[in-house]
């Protein structure tokens, strides 16, 4: 297995930010609410500012944990937008977490460098396909919540599971995360497919069944069937996260999984 080597910068960065994510997550609850926001706030601009320098930096880098970074960055917008609404959402320290281990992994796995010769619409493909990860990322954790608070009910372990936020409205949540996830997976697809010599330059080449391209199809099927099931059959409960599970499951197999494999089981860089 060959490591590749990011810049000390880099590394400064990841480790604040890795840092700041295990104050929070170790914390716990003897700090406030203001005191976690600001804590976690400054988690995230570290966790922004070390993702900028990766992916915009000298030599711009990207693969398989660089992209769990961004998901989990994603996340974390999320939850600080909702955060707001529903203040009652206990998932903070989970989040927190999240962060800390996908940041360390990018410090172990920074990526390979960008080809040279690739398109400047190359950034905005990898952009749409990393924030359909994130969206559905947000799904999968509301799914989460949704289980833990029925879970919560069954064994009457306190009046109000899920703190306040009634499980229908994780659950019509849920759902938007997973149609705007589903968005923009599609234009992800249809761009690869329409344009993927243009978009990587003399080291692109045209559409190509691989192990990336079919669970990316496979995910994108299983979420319209999702969708489909929830329109058209009323698809929810255990039935719905079942689905969703198993489409984010493919999906993080696609880009994740298949250059993991590349970068570490097989130590060479993708073609």
């Amino acid at each position: 297995m060959i490591l590749a080597i990011p810049s000390p910068l880099g590394v400064a960065l990841g480790i604040a930010t890795a840092v700041a994510y295990g104050f929070v997550a170790a914390a716990g609850t003897r700090l406030s609410r203001q005191s976690t926001q600001w804590a976690l706030g400054i988690a995230w601009l570290l966790h922004a500012a070390a993702l900028g320098h990766g992916l915009i930096g000298s030599q711009p880098r990207f693969g398989f944990a660089p992209a769990l970074s961004v998901t989990a960055w994603l996340v974390l917008t999320v939850y600080a937008v909702e955060s707001r609404m529903y203040p009652q959402l206990k998932v903070r320290r989970a989040l927190a977490w999240l962060g800390a281990a996908a940041v360390l992994l990018a410090i172990l796995f920074p990526g390979t460098p960008l080809h040279v010769t690739a398109s400047p619409w190359l950034p905005l493909h990898l952009a749409l396909g990393i924030a359909s990860y994130g969206l559905f990322g947000a799904a999968v954790v509301h799914a989460w919540l949704i289980t833990r608070a029925e879970k919560q009910i069954r064994l009457a372990a306190a009046a109000e599971p899920q703190g306040g936020v009634p499980l229908l409205t994780l659950e019509r949540l849920t759902f938007r995360f997973v149609t705007a996830g589903f968005v923009l997976l599609s234009a992800t697809l249809l761009a690869g497919l329409l344009f993927s010599e243009q978009l990587y330059g003399s080291a692109g080449r045209a559409w190509k069944w691989d192990h990336k391209t079919i669970f990316s199809v496979l995910a994108w099927i299983t979420f319209a069937i999702l969708l489909i099931g929830r329109a058209r059959f009323g698809w929810r409960g255990r039935t719905a996260r079942r689905v969703l599970y198993a489409g984010s499951a493919l999906l993080l197999l696609a880009y994740v999984g298949s250059r993991f494999v590349l970068e570490v089981v097989l130590a060479r860089p993708p073609v």
